[in-house]
């Protein structure tokens, strides 16, 4: 017995166009209902693996702790795409966005985004810890966190000239000034 009704294909990237690397942002957006949840780095679609519940529990426990807190002119989101170029998107955890960023669209340009938020699981872990933030700040992406799980721990990095620098962790309390006043008890964002 098959898990897929008779006569139909489960999506996949086109095996030339992924080894041309010539995937766009518009192929993302046009994909059918079905694809899985993917990135594109340099023209390559990347599928992103499924989250757990603790993984997904803290995304939603720091999504609606910054909603309630992030000041005016600023939005919370989660999983919604950021478009570095023409061929690079990632879908962060969390992130701040400009408020004038309109509700219908699915990416925001980099230039619009104030903080991205990264939970690591053992499936992205490089991505995570050494891929993703050396595009965001190629991208000029001015704040960038890092959620390690078992047991929670944030790391934050500012942008400091072309890179990210770390100015904060904690698995007790995060404290910034930056992108806001923030004082985070880890608690919060713990299932």
């Amino acid at each position: 017995m098959t898990a897929e009704p008779a006569g139909h294909v489960m999506w996949s990237p086109d095996p030339l166009r992924q080894r041309l690397a010539d995937h766009t942002v518009e192929d993302v957006l046009a994909l059918p209902d079905d694809a899985p949840r993917v990135e594109l780095s340099d023209g390559v679609m990347i599928v992103v693996p499924s989250p757990t519940y603790d993984h997904q529990d803290i995304v939603g426990l720091l999504w609606h702790w910054l909603r309630q807190r992030t000041p005016e002119g600023l939005r919370a989101s989660m999983a919604t795409g950021v478009a570095l170029s023409l061929d690079t998107t990632f879908e962060p955890d969390v992130l701040l966005v400009d408020a004038e960023v309109e509700g219908k669209r699915h990416y925001s340009k980099a230039h619009k985004v104030v903080l991205v938020v990264e939970v690591v699981s053992p499936g992205t872990k490089r991505r995570d810890r050494l891929e993703k933030p050396a595009e965001y700040a190629a991208a000029g992406i001015r704040h960038y966190w890092r959620v390690e799980q078992e047991p929670i721990h944030v790391f934050a990095y500012d942008l400091v000239g072309d890179r990210y620098e770390l100015v904060a962790d904690s698995d007790i309390e995060l404290v910034l000034s930056a992108p806001f006043e923030i004082k985070l008890p880890i608690g919060d964002i713990t299932p």
